[in-house]
This record gives structure tokens, sequence and C-alpha cells, in this order.
């Protein structure tokens, strides 16, 4: 990834690459489930002072995942809007089966 990525389109399949083992793919996926129980909670109790957990467990398991299974540098450093939104498009697509967790086949963007 020398050079920027102009698209979402292209960004999303180099996300992909870049979350391709199923380790990754768990804790992703379960920092942004617990991000969403955050804010349900703090919706259903009017506790406010409980949203500082969103970037605890929304950072901290996909750094964590990065760092420990996937060994790459997550691309919210370099592409922060981009990830983020790719972050919960993966974890949608998860949940109803567009994304696997495992046995993942990624394309290469076409150049």
């Amino acid at each position: 990834m020398s050079e920027r990525i102009k698209t979402f389109k292209e960004f999303y399949q180099f996300y992909l690459t870049e979350h391709s083992k199923m380790g990754t793919r768990i804790f992703h996926f379960t920092g942004t489930l617990l991000v969403f129980v955050v804010i349900g909670y703090v919706i259903s109790s009017g506790k406010e002072r409980f949203l500082w957990y969103i970037p605890i467990f929304g950072y901290g398991f996909a750094w964590f995942s990065h760092a420990l299974i996937e060994k790459n540098k997550p691309a919210t450093f370099k592409y922060p809007i981009w990830s983020l939104i790719s972050d919960f498009r993966l974890f949608f697509e998860l949940l109803i089966g567009k994304q696997k967790f495992r046995g993942i086949s990624v394309k290469k963007p076409v150049e």
C-alpha cells in the first residue's frame, strides 16, 4: 500500500486482505458487537459515563488482533473514516453471512 487508495470500493478490497484470518475477524466482530451493546445500554439507562467504553472495545479488540493475529498495521492510521465504515460493513456482512469467519478467499483489487 505505497500509493494512496482513491475509492472506497478499492479500499474495502484492501481492508478485506488485511482482515483475512479468522481470529482477526472474530475479534473485530466482538469489538463492534460490544460497541453496539454499550450504545444500547447508554440509551436504555441514560448513563452516558459508559460511552468511554466504545473506543476501548472498538479499537482495543481490533488493534489487539492486528498486532497478535494478523501481524499488520491497522488501516485506521492512514484511512480513519474508511476504516471505521469498513469495520461496520464487515460486521454486518459477517452477521448476514455475506462474509465468513473462516475459509476466507480474498480477491486482490483489480489493477
